[in-house]
C-alpha cells in the first residue's frame, strides 16, 4: 500500500527543525529548507543546491511539495494577466495581474467557488469545493510576482483579496498566507499594501479586529438598504446590514484604519435617490472612502450598468457629504479578468 505523502509546506519552521533533529542531523537544515520552500519558492526538493544529494532523496522519500502550476495564461489588450492555476487536486481557480502605470496589483483566490451567493457574480455559481491551503494563495502572489517583473519590469506592489471566494470563509489559511507574504522569511511585503475583500461576515469582522490584522479592509457592500440587498446578496438575511455596522465600528474603534466600500451601480436596482441616500446615511457610522465599480456582465440580463446620470448622481451626493469616492474601470473585460467574472472559462 503507497503511503501518502505530507505536503512540506504544512509543516512551521520549528516543526521542520525537529524533524532533522530526529533523522540525526543538524536542526539548522530545517532552516535551510524553509528558506528554500518560502522566499526561493522551491518547486522541487532537487532545487535545493546547498542541501546535500542524500538529504534531498530523503525529503522526497517522506514529503510532497503541492505547488500550482499556471494552467493557461492570457493577456489583455489593457496588460491585464489572467491566471488559470491548476491545483494539486486538478481543481482550478483563477488569479488576475492588473498593471498600472505606478503599480502591479494582484487578484488572488481564497477558495474554489465560494461560499456565498451573490446573483451577479459568476464565482457565485460554482459551488464551493474546498478552500485553498495557504501555500496555495502564497503561490499565486508569487507567480504573479514573477509576471509582473517579466511583463511590467517591477515587483509586485499590492495584493487585494478579491478573486474566487470569500476570504472570512477561509479566515485561518488567509491570515496565515498573509502572515508569509509579508514575513521576511516570506516576501516580505507591507501589510498596508494588502487589502482583504468581504462580502461581510460580522463575526470574522470581529475577529480580525481582535486579531490586529495590520493588512486593510474592504466591504463588498451594493446597498445599504437590507431588502434590495437581501435580492442581490441572499446571505444578508443570515448577516443583516445592523450586524454588519456594529462589526465595522468594532473595526474601527480596535484598528483606526479607514473601511473601502465597494459598491456596484446597477439599472433599476440601487439607482435612485432613496438608495444613494441610505448609502451615504451608511458611509457616516465609520470613516471610509467608496470605490464604485464599472459593473461586468455575466451572460444574463438581470443586471445591467445604471445610467451615467445614476453614477454622477451617486458621485456628487458622496462628494457633497466629504465622502472620499473613486470610480474604478474595469481591467480585463475581454479575458473575463474583471471584478466578479471569474468563473474558470478560460
Amino acid at each position: 500500500m503507497e503511503i501518502k505523502k505530507k505536503d512540506i509546506r504544512a509543516l512551521t519552521k520549528e516543526q521542520l527543525r525537529d524533524f532533522f533533529v530526529k533523522q540525526g542531523d543538524k536542526a539548522f537544515r530545517g532552516n535551510q529548507v524553509y528558506e528554500w520552500l518560502w522566499q526561493k519558492s522551491a518547486h522541487n526538493f532537487e532545487d535545493m543546491t546547498n542541501v546535500s544529494k542524500e538529504t534531498r532523496q530523503m525529503l522526497e522519500d517522506n514529503f510532497v511539495i503541492n505547488h500550482i502550476k499556471v494552467d493557461t495564461m492570457q493577456r489583455s489588450n489593457d496588460g491585464t494577466v489572467k491566471n488559470a492555476v491548476r491545483l494539486h487536486d486538478g481543481l482550478i481557480v483563477e488569479s488576475v495581474l492588473i498593471p498600472t502605470t505606478t503599480r502591479t496589483t494582484a487578484c488572488v483566490s481564497s477558495q474554489v467557488g465560494c461560499s456565498l451567493d451573490c446573483k451577479f457574480c459568476a464565482t457565485a455559481r460554482l459551488k464551493r469545493m474546498r478552500n485553498l491551503n495557504p501555500d496555495e494563495i502564497y503561490d499565486q502572489v508569487v507567480a504573479i510576482d514573477n509576471e509582473s517583473k517579466l511583463y511590467y519590469n517591477r515587483p509586485l506592489s499590492n495584493i487585494v483579496f478579491m478573486g474566487m471566494g470569500e476570504p472570512l470563509m477561509n479566515y485561518n489559511n488567509v491570515i496565515k498566507a498573509i502572515d508569509k507574504i509579508t514575513s521576511p522569511e516570506g516576501l516580505g511585503m507591507s501589510p498596508k499594501r494588502i487589502t482583504l475583500s468581504t462580502s461581510g461576515v460580522p463575526k470574522m469582522i470581529k475577529k480580525m479586529a481582535d486579531d490586529a490584522v495590520k493588512f486593510n479592509l474592504a466591504v463588498s457592500l451594493h446597498s445599504a438598504i437590507d431588502e434590495v440587498r437581501t435580492t442581490i446578496m441572499p446571505f444578508n438575511e443570515t448577516f443583516p446590514l445592523k450586524d454588519l455596522k456594529e462589526s465595522l465600528e468594532y473595526w474601527y474603534a480596535k484598528t483606526k484604519r479607514k473601511i473601502s466600500y465597494e459598491y456596484v451601480v446597477w439599472k433599476g436596482i440601487n439607482d435612485t435617490q432613496k438608495d444613494i441616500d441610505a448609502f451615504v446615511k451608511f458611509c457616516k457610522y465609520v470613516p471610509c472612502k467608496v470605490n464604485i465599480i464599472e459593473y461586468n456582465p455575466i451572460d444574463d440580463g438581470d443586471f445591467q450598468q445604471a445610467t451615467n446620470q445614476a453614477l454622477e448622481d451617486y458621485i456628487n451626493t458622496l462628494e457633497k457629504n466629504r465622502i472620499v469616492v473613486n470610480v474604478r474601470r474595469s481591467r480585463g473585460k475581454d479575458i473575463d479578468a474583471a471584478c466578479g467574472q471569474l468563473a474558470n472559462k478560460s
